[in-house]
């Protein structure tokens, strides 16, 4: 099969991944094998790509957006048959014995594995899903809309969560790309008001054309204190000017698995009067069940950029340099029969 992976990370307009051919994956007992049709584009590839987040293993094949055909079931895999519709999203395994997983917080597993760090991703013909971890895709949703949803979608609604919004709240977004035009969505369809503070000219344009009560550059201050608010963007600095954006008893909850330095904080200007500060680590399987859903059930919009499977390295390099409009998509070269 034909795969890129991250040969030498470092800077995306230096060419960290390269194209290779390599044997196609047998699964092994509860994997399934997936015909790759797209994989999404996410901004932790960018961080593997470019070192922020170190590879796990060498020449790793990166992607945790994965939508294809079950094509082979590994031994004593059920739950799934050959021709289904699936994803593969980034948390692909727990260790199910550990506190956390004993106690319902798989996402907080001491010992987990990620699609695309740990194992091998999406931007190739086929990858290895593990079925405990696998999603069934709603029919909703075309293979390229259906990508981000799998990431994107599932850790802007975690993150969503993590915010305590209350009913009819005030949300303040801060970035605006994949993840964030998904949870608007569903923040805006449960009766929120929405408030979007991005650097990104076409952000703002998308904010708005989705609902947005306003959208501003970074780091301008939205028009009204803020119930909740998440951080998309990966900038350590927004993490101050949101909490000041936040009215009394707000959250502001971290979604991304990498950010740049945080400044100082001033506790009385930042913290007091019970603001909080929270981060998202992963998901749970009952998070992704929940989003697909809800997200077909209220019509989700997907706002996507397609890219052939020949332009990986292009699609980083745009989502690096703010070029994408929603989410940047791979679509497959499909593998010879």
């Amino acid at each position: 099969m034909h795969a890129w992976v991250v040969d030498h990370p470092g800077p995306i307009d230096s060419s960290p991944l390269v194209r290779i051919t390599r044997d196609d994956p047998q699964p092994g007992p509860g994997q399934l094998r997936v015909a790759v049709r797209t994989c999404g584009v996410c901004r932790t590839d960018l961080h593997l790509a470019e070192g922020d987040l170190a590879p796990r293993r060498a020449r790793v094949v990166p992607g945790h957006e994965v939508v294809g055909v079950v094509d082979a079931l590994g031994p004593g895999t059920g739950g799934f048959r050959v021709g289904d519709r699936v994803g593969i999203a980034w948390l692909r395994r727990t260790c199910g014995i550990c506190t956390y997983c004993r106690r319902g917080q798989p996402n907080l597993c001491s010992a987990p594995r990620f699609t695309g760090w740990d194992d091998d991703g999406g931007y190739a013909q086929y990858a290895l899903g593990e079925a405990a971890y696998t999603y069934g895709i709603p029919d909703a949703f075309d293979d390229t809309e259906a990508a981000p949803l799998l990431c994107a979608g599932i850790i802007g609604f975690r993150a969503l969560r993590r915010s305590r919004l209350p009913e009819g709240g005030r949300l303040g977004i801060y970035g605006f790309g994949a993840s964030a035009h998904l949870a608007a969505q569903i923040a805006l369809a449960e009766g929120a008001t929405v408030h979007v503070v991005t650097r990104s000219g076409a952000g703002r344009r998308l904010a708005l054309s989705l609902g947005a009560a306003s959208a501003c550059d970074a780091p301008d201050t939205p028009p009204e204190a803020l119930d909740a608010a998440i951080l998309f963007a990966p900038a350590g600095d927004l993490v101050p000017v949101a909490l000041q954006a936040l009215d009394r008893g707000g959250t502001l909850a971290v979604a991304g698995i990498h950010l740049s330095e945080i400044p100082p904080l001033d506790y009385a200007r930042d913290l007091f009067e019970e603001r909080t500060l929270t981060t998202v680590t992963a998901n749970t399987r009952a998070d992704g069940d929940d989003f697909l859903a809800l997200a077909a059930r209220i019509g989700v919009h997907v706002t996507t950029t397609p890219y052939a499977f020949g332009e990986a390295g292009a699609a980083l390099s745009d989502l690096a340099h703010d070029r994408v409009e929603g989410a940047a998509v791979l679509v497959a070269e499909p593998a010879p029969r």
